[in-house]
């Protein structure tokens, strides 16, 4: 390789640093940005769905339709969460390999099987491997409001309730700090006393802000509620709202997921960048050196050889 060749590197490099670096920035602004939401918003995650197991566990609630579990699975509806983007590192390949490590531990065929995609890069995945997209929903990472999973909760629950579906499955990528970001499989319907337990374990964490929630979720509260008309009319009406709580916050958490694991991979590669172009200028000091003196040498050759 030529001293221009290596010279041309080394610019490239620097160029591709200054790029990734940027991106780092960007990506930590945002990861502080989406891990606040994030965190703040389990809370009220957290009671919502406290509310829902509260509700389950009451006798008159247990035949409902979204609470009996069906005996043959024909259909299985997957919402499958990951980015928009790339350039996250492995965090997309983890939840879409759960996805199908969900699918093959079930014994379900790529028919029983459809796929509701929120992001990008889930809808890419699976649409090219030919598995039945029902929706395909994108930019809620940096967007989504607090009521828009709402109607899409609507949707899924009519949906169970007239037997398109007989189970409906939750994928997606909790938030446990900058550095760890778990992919999770949470049941959504038929709704489950220990989904419910699953959920409420992860959106609590174990350390930091609000982990002293931690115990105080373990508690049963005492609290009778009187329902009016009827208790099935109530879980009527309050299970889209609670499931769309479940579908928010698991949309924050995957964000919060998105930016860390991205601002870690850019860090990454800016680090790997910057080793680069440290091993190609040394590399390029050397040959100049080398060419330097070979040239030195034949100057000196050439005096000898006159006198």
């Amino acid at each position: 390789m030529s001293l221009k060749e290596v010279k041309g590197k080394i610019r490239a490099v620097k160029k591709i640093n200054q790029v990734t670096k940027a991106m780092e920035a960007v990506s930590a602004v945002k990861m502080r940005r989406s891990q606040a939401t994030a965190i703040e918003a389990r809370p009220f995650a957290l009671h919502a769905i406290g509310l829902l197991r509260r509700l389950v566990k009451r006798g008159e609630i247990r035949e409902h339709v979204l609470v009996s579990p069906r005996d043959t699975v024909e259909t299985a509806l997957i919402v499958v969460i990951t980015s928009d983007r790339g350039l996250a590192g492995s965090l997309n390949g983890y939840v879409l390999k759960t996805v199908h490590k969900l699918i093959a531990a079930e014994g379900w065929s790529k028919e029983q099987v459809a796929i509701l995609a929120i992001g990008k890069k889930g809808y890419e995945h699976f649409s090219k491997r030919g598995f039945r997209i029902v929706d395909h929903l994108d930019h809620w990472g940096e967007n989504v409001a607090i009521g828009s999973p709402d109607e899409l909760a609507r949707t899924i629950i009519g949906d169970y309730t007239t037997r398109a579906y007989d189970k409906v499955m939750l994928v997606y990528s909790n938030f446990e700090s900058t550095f760890v970001q778990q992919p999770v499989i949470r049941q959504l319907l038929p709704v489950a006393f220990d989904t419910l337990e699953e959920v409420i374990e992860g959106i609590v964490p174990e350390r930091g802000k609000y982990s002293e929630l931690r115990d105080a979720a373990r508690k049963e509260v005492k609290n009778e509620y009187t329902f009016e008309p009827t208790p099935k009319a109530v879980f009527d009406e309050l299970l889209p709202y609670l499931i769309g709580v479940v579908l928010y916050h698991a949309v924050l958490e995957a964000n919060a997921s998105e930016h860390s694991a991205r601002m870690v991979a850019m860090k990454s590669a800016s680090d790997r960048s910057r080793d680069i172009a440290r091993d190609l200028t040394l590399a390029y000091n050397k040959a100049r050196q080398s060419s330097i003196t070979a040239e030195v040498s034949e100057i000196t050759s050439g005096i000898e050889a006159m006198r």
